[in-house]
């Protein structure tokens, strides 16, 4: 298999983000490079494992692998640039921030970033490449994190929980609370939550 054959070459980085679909916070991107031979067990696509094990699992990542790096685009460059184009920025910042330079980049997705190494785009590449399946929990663990301490400063939406992906709680929050400095403005129901907020104040002067 192509895929095989490629991540048996010591410098071949797999490179995954997280954090398309939420309504608020950045999105997250990572890029690992592991060491032949030496692969956790159980990789795969981050969201078919529990908490629990993702942590377990990116902290023996983190222990075995050659190196890794994180990457992020903020809410403002998404908003700025589009989810899309913002989140080939996080993945293009996380393998800039590899400590080795990798000979190939191995990319979950259809679409591929601009890089200067030869990459290919691996479709459910999450689910078939164990690098690409490092990256996944990398980043999810990373931004997962972010968030629980999100909700700290930005209580009641509940972002410890949903981590800002649209939940019915999330919504009826921000039916309730408007949005926080956190949230998309780009993204649609963000959009209409500001404008309810609006509306909201123009009738408050008005009585």
């Amino acid at each position: 298999m192509l895929f095989s054959d490629l991540s048996m070459r010591q410098c071949t980085a797999g490179v995954d983000e997280v954090g398309r679909g939420p309504l608020a916070g950045p999105v997250v991107a990572a890029a690992v490079i592991l060491r032949p031979n030496a692969w956790p067990v159980g990789l795969k696509d981050s969201k078919r494992l529990s908490a629990r094990r993702r942590e377990v699992l990116a902290q023996e990542i983190r222990a075995r692998a050659w190196c890794w790096a994180l990457g992020r685009a903020e809410v403002t460059e998404i908003d700025d640039l589009n989810i899309l184009r913002a989140s080939h920025l996080a993945m293009q910042r996380a393998v800039a921030g590899l400590s080795l330079l990798p000979e190939f980049l191995l990319v979950d997705g259809n679409l591929l970033p601009s890089f200067a190494i030869p990459a290919v785009a691996v479709i459910k590449g999450d689910d078939r490449v164990p690098e690409i399946s490092a990256a996944s929990i990398i980043a999810k663990v990373a931004r997962d994190a972010e968030m629980v301490r999100a909700a700290r400063d930005y209580p009641g939406y509940g972002l410890e929980k949903h981590k800002g992906y649209p939940t019915a709680e999330h919504l009826a929050a921000l039916r309730r609370l408007g949005p926080c400095p956190l949230h998309r403005c780009s993204f649609a129901p963000i959009r209409e939550a500001v404008a309810r907020q609006a509306a909201r104040k123009a009738r408050a002067v008005l009585v």
